[in-house]
């Protein structure tokens, strides 16, 4: 009998898998041509609010076609590092590919939150040959590096749905006072709880699960360590995380 090597989920290796989701800015897209055969493809890569990846397509490519005819496809996300790459971890995602209306709530929050994560794509995210397209999670395989293999379940991915709604009503607003207002706080959560370089560090997007921030083409992450339920929460959150960075500062 063949032995499983699937392991158990936890915390930390849904914190992990959630990280690489989050974390990512490209990844690989398998679908299914017409001969049958699946093809792999670049593409960039953001999340919605509720972790829910989002890709811009052009009607020109052909995946889009392929997406068209079968909304099925894979999803590959691999950042890698020093030596092996297979040492390093890397999701696997099982998707359906659903258009994203433009004139709608949620279209207009994507292109903005896509937008963030890929700033170079306001070159031509509005050609009206472009579409923003979720990929909603239906399975997932996790390999965290050598021996550590898990399959973690569309929830154990997705941000709670209550949190992320209520989040969705605040988060632009929220981003725009932290930029003007608390800029000093965004200083240190990527300097001292990050460990990045000094800039002019900005706070780009922001989730139930974490704020992410950008200085030029580098971008960073930082994790709450609880899931944001509302604006309440969010302001606690932020200032405890501010909080810590000063006093590991002083």
């Amino acid at each position: 009998m063949a032995k499983d090597v699937i392991q158990p989920m936890d915390e930390a290796v849904r914190a992990e898998a959630k990280a690489l989701l989050r974390e990512a800015r490209s990844a690989a897209l398998a679908t299914l041509g017409p001969d049958g055969h699946p093809s792999a493809s670049l593409v960039g890569l953001a999340t919605d609010i509720d972790s829910t990846p989002v890709i811009l397509i052009s009607q020109l490519a052909s995946h889009t076609g392929h997406l068209a005819a079968d909304p099925r496809a894979s999803l590959l996300i691999s950042p890698g590092g020093k030596g092996d790459p297979l040492a390093h971890g890397r999701i696997t995602l099982k998707v359906r590919a659903r258009t994203v209306e433009r004139a709608s709530e949620e279209g207009a929050r994507i292109r903005r939150r896509y937008l963030a994560r890929q700033p170079k794509s306001a070159l031509y995210a509005d050609f009206p040959d472009f579409t923003f397209v979720a990929l909603d999670i239906e399975a997932a395989s996790l390999n965290g590096g050598f021996a550590r293999a898990f399959a973690p379940t569309p929830a154990d991915l997705k941000s709670d749905p209550a949190h992320a709604a209520a989040l969705a009503e605040v988060e632009e607003g929220a981003v725009a006072h932290m930029n003007e207002d608390h800029a000093d706080a965004i200083s240190l959560y990527a300097t001292v709880l990050l460990g990045a370089e000094p800039g002019g560090w900005r706070a780009v997007g922001l989730d139930p699960d974490g704020l992410d921030m950008a200085l030029g083409s580098a971008r960073l992450r930082l994790p709450f360590p609880v899931s944001v339920d509302g604006p309440g929460a969010l302001r606690r959150v932020l200032a405890e995380l501010a909080g810590t960075a000063r006093s590991r500062a002083a």
